[in-house]
């Protein structure tokens, strides 16, 4: 049965100089504690709960980190991973980077006497977290995958984030969070996909008269408005802005290092990773698919990736 796993590191000072009070380190354990270990992590959204199944929130990897599944919990000891400032933490710290999301983990681990892992597969923020991870604690970790990240932000993705920021701050500022977290999740909704399964998904219907509102409208409002249920305003601040701050040197990441990228991708394009690709200390591997889904392909290509996945894992062995 799964279990939560934590340290309590008390008041932890970050990188920047933010604090965050009597912060606790959570993770969540699955899977055959005698098998290798593989430490999963997600987008900002995503939390400990790897692989419960049920709701997004419970187990967003469940089709791939399942018994028999491409990372299979019969084989593997999974590790899920709560980026900070923690779901359950009130402390909310004004700016935190990968870094300090990687030395968090590290705590854990040590604290749970695991010294080094055999791998991390980290998609998008978790991504950058895994090579953060790589670059400052290269003897913790034996490999890493790096699905939909690269070593720094690509400039239209900052552009478009800062844009989101704002309209969260301005739903603050007039004492509505909600409705700004609300606004900021519908462009990012934009981003995370492509134009053409927009295209293809949505006939304009107007739905609503003076103003004008579309059946694609009322889809971004319905994501904004789940996102604002499940995120808080302050928190969404702190990793949206991680994101931007992200940097790594390839150069002194010697970890085997595999690389997934859909082609589709606006916020880490396949020109970021494969200079991520050429610039890395170590072997590494560039696996590209295509999809319709842009950033958020690593949530639903599950087809495309389990085979590079499944091989990745038995490497592990």
């Amino acid at each position: 049965m799964p279990r939560d796993i934590r340290v309590k590191l008390g008041d932890n000072t970050l990188q920047r100089g933010c604090v965050i009070e009597n912060d606790e380190v959570l993770g969540r354990l699955y899977g055959n504690e005698n098998g290798p270990t593989i430490v999963i992590m997600g987008g900002i959204s995503a939390s400990r709960f790897v692989a419960d199944g049920g709701r997004l929130d419970r187990g967003w990897w469940s089709t791939l980190v399942r018994p028999d599944g491409p990372i299979d919990l019969n084989k593997y000891s999974v590790i899920g991973f709560d980026f900070a400032p923690s779901i359950e933490s009130e402390s909310r710290p004004k700016s935190i980077t990968t870094h300090d999301q990687a030395d968090r983990l590290k705590e854990l681990l040590l604290f749970n006497n695991i010294g080094c892992v055999n791998a991390i597969i980290g998609s998008s923020y978790g991504g950058m977290t895994a090579l953060a991870f790589a670059h400052d604690f290269p003897d913790m970790v034996d490999n890493i995958c790096v699905i939909g990240a690269a070593h720094k932000p690509y400039p239209i993705g900052v552009a478009w984030r800062g844009i989101q920021r704002r309209a969260v701050m301005l739903g603050i500022e007039a004492g509505s969070p909600a409705k700004g977290m609300k606004l900021a999740r519908e462009l990012a909704m934009t981003t995370y996909r492509t134009a053409e399964e927009f295209d293809g998904r949505f006939d304009l219907i107007e739905t609503q008269k003076f103003p004008s509102k579309f059946d694609i409208c009322e889809y971004l409002g319905s994501r904004g408005n789940a996102f604002a249920e499940l995120m808080d305003a302050r928190r969404f601040l702190a990793l949206s802005e991680s994101i931007d701050l992200h940097n790594v040197e390839p150069e002194l990441i010697k970890t085997p290092t595999l690389l997934m990228s859909a082609t589709s991708d606006q916020l880490s394009p396949l020109a970021n990773v494969r200079e991520l690709r050429d610039r890395l200390g170590g072997d590494s591997e560039l696996f590209t698919f295509t999809s319709l889904y842009g950033h958020d392909a690593f949530l639903k290509e599950y087809d495309a990736m389990a085979p590079r996945l499944l091989k990745f894992c038995q490497s592990l062995n």
